[in-house]
């Protein structure tokens, strides 16, 4: 059971290295001028990636459950307590998720960033272009007032 255990320690790694790698991508989409283009392939990519380390995470809860040890993070502490190759292992995955975690949080805030800059943006440009009697309006109408 420590082997299928192992294996599904060194799958998971892989799961959040490829996820971290796909952070890093959306951290320069998210730099760079135009991000649009960049983004969709890469939130298609972090959604997979997130079922699979979801089903990943299954699988270790129940080979944990098969050893009569909680699941999560406290059934890991304890297998890898005695098992110094679970604990190399737990410990790479635990660095690894540390550090996409850091760079997701990186992410969220950039992305905050530029909604704050848009939103701003949006609000200097209603505040410049005046509502005059004959203009269309955001929905491509003519507001009621312009037309009396």
């Amino acid at each position: 059971m420590k082997n299928a255990l192992l294996a599904t320690l060194i799958e998971e790694h892989t799961a959040v290295e490829a996820f971290a790698s796909i952070l890093a991508l959306e951290t320069r989409a998210l730099t760079a001028l135009s991000p649009l283009e960049q983004l969709p392939p890469i939130v298609e990519k972090k959604t997979e990636l997130i079922g699979v380390l979801a089903n990943l995470e299954t699988a270790r809860d129940a080979q944990l459950a098969e050893m009569g040890l909680p699941s999560g993070w406290s059934g890991m502490e304890l297998a890898a307590s005695a098992d110094a190759r679970l604990s190399e292992q737990w410990s790479l995955l635990q660095k690894a998720a540390e550090r996409a975690r850091r760079t997701n949080t990186s992410n969220g805030e950039l992305i905050r960033i530029r909604m704050d800059y848009n939103q701003r943006a949006l609000t200097a440009l209603q505040v410049a272009v005046p509502q005059k009697a004959g203009f269309y309006g955001p929905d491509g109408r003519i507001p009621a007032q312009a037309t009396v």
